[in-house]
């Protein structure tokens, strides 16, 4: 079974290329923040006190988030419910989390970065704002959410480099999506 990270900025297509990716290998989609709110609506005492958190706007420990995806993907590989491996969605979001996951978790496999334009990503998100309401999709939020994202991912990316499949997102969805099967296709061979 193969691990993927799907890593890119915000607006950078990750959500629509994973459903497809998805549809087309029979990856599990993990993604930290349905997690997060799954533990949350199970009524356990970590989902209280992750709900206690997350509602004061405080970050989830790392530990904490990587325990939830392990536990996911031990479930899934005794349960049987993947062949294929995991896909694992916008994380990690900084190079500390990456690599307590190769040390605690297992190793990653091969790195997706859907890579954009800072242009395009504000275009995209304040479109999105535009239909979502959003609090966190405007202009000034948007530009902080890209600066950090350049730094920490330019990180992951250095520090990955002989894993990263570096994705042109700036064409249309199927484009996108060819690229990224090519990767998958060489992984999975």
């Amino acid at each position: 079974m193969k691990t993927v990270w799907v890593i890119g900025g915000p607006g950078c297509g990750k959500g629509t290329q994973c459903d497809r990716i998805i549809k087309k290998y029979g990856f599990l989609h993990l993604s930290s923040g349905d997690l997060l709110r799954d533990e949350v609506a199970s009524g356990s005492p970590r989902g209280a006190s992750l709900q206690e958190l997350m509602s004061k706007g405080l970050f989830v420990p790392t530990d904490i988030v990587l325990d939830l995806i392990k536990e996911k993907m031990e479930k899934a590989r005794t349960e049987g419910t993947t062949k294929t491996g995991f896909l694992i969605d916008g994380y990690p979001r900084e190079l500390e989390q990456g690599i307590l996951f190769e040390k605690n978790v297992c190793p990653v496999d091969l790195i997706l970065f859907f890579d954009v334009s800072n242009e395009t990503m504000t275009k995209r998100l304040l479109g999105r704002a535009a239909v979502s309401q959003r609090a966190d999709d405007n202009a000034e939020t948007i530009k902080k959410r890209i600066e950090i994202f350049n730094l920490k991912n330019g990180e992951i990316v250095q520090k990955y480099e002989d894993k990263v499949v570096r994705i042109n997102a700036e064409g249309t969805v199927d484009e996108i999506f060819d690229e990224a099967c090519k990767a998958l296709d060489r992984l999975l061979a």
